[in-house]
């Protein structure tokens, strides 16, 4: 099953189902939720968390085929591991369609943002017959779209995270990539090989900086490489730009940036980039 993608819709289904709604109920109803595979995410406000039960299972009587309902509290730790809490139903294990790929995925132990859905899209469109070295595989977030669709030569998709890293060789497996995709479990700074790559993927926000010499190293010249930061608006076309030109720099070579472009607002102020430039 697709994702609804949080978009607003005309007439919320939610109060043809639950009954006896304050003004204040009715006014709170979520109107948008994300649909993974069988597991449906939503954001509770405050007041409706006495009914969040029986609002849990107003949205499994709207979709039929959807197994449980999950709210995501926050993401925590290094591996950007979501906290929910089950509404209702049971299982968080599910298999995601998008864009003709599979992902399987435990979203009780794997982030898996809707915000990155035209960003994986794209990546779908690029790679075709290149050695590509994805640092932050995840469980196949921009590797899969790239392997089913442009049918790169080679993938080294590098997972340090044991469960991203388990699913990650499962979707392989799934998708009938695995005489592309390579699976490296390990630290990107340990398993990136140097100068093999025609593209590589920095997929990850945080500190995604610092990773920076190991993906300039991995590219052959005249290779592409998309950062992903998050930064805030007032620089957010100058400070990223700047990462990669500083970087490449202190291996003696130069960085063309060739374009920046917003995947989604992170937080107040502060927006996920992902930046294309070539590495001559």
């Amino acid at each position: 099953m697709n994702a609804h993608r949080g978009k607003p819709i005309p007439s919320n289904p939610l109060k043809s189902v639950l009954k006896d709604l304050t003004p204040e109920e009715e006014a709170a109803l979520p109107r948008g939720w994300q649909l993974i595979g069988e597991v449906l995410l939503v954001h509770i406000p405050e007041v409706l968390r006495p009914r969040r039960a029986e609002l849990g299972e107003a949205l499994l009587s709207l979709y039929p085929r959807c197994k449980t309902v999950v709210e995501t509290k926050r993401i925590a730790g290094e591996y950007r591991e979501p906290i929910i809490d089950i509404i209702a139903g049971n299982g968080t294990e599910t298999i995601h369609k998008e864009n003709y790929v599979l992902f399987k995925l435990d979203v009780a132990r794997i982030m898996y943002s809707q915000g990155n859905f035209y960003e994986r899209r794209r990546m779908s469109t690029v790679g075709k017959d290149e050695y590509v070295v994805d640092m932050f595989a995840g469980i196949g977030y921009f590797t899969l779209p790239m392997a089913v669709h442009s049918r790169p030569k080679r993938i080294d998709a590098i997972e340090i995270n044991p469960v991203s890293f388990g699913y990650l060789s499962e979707n392989v497996r799934l998708n009938k990539v695995d005489g592309i995709v390579h699976p490296v479990h390990g630290d990107c700074r340990e398993k990136t090989p140097e100068g093999v790559a025609d593209r590589v993927l920095m997929g990850y926000v945080g500190t995604t900086h610092e990773y920076l010499p190991w993906g300039i190293k991995a590219l052959k010249p005249g290779g592409i490489i998309h950062y992903h930061e998050t930064v805030p608006e007032k620089i957010m076309y100058e400070r990223p730009g700047q990462y990669i030109t500083a970087a490449a720099a202190a291996q003696g070579r130069r960085a063309e940036v060739l374009q920046t472009i917003k995947i989604k607002k992170y937080s107040p102020g502060v927006w996920h980039v992902v930046v294309d430039a070539k590495i001559l």
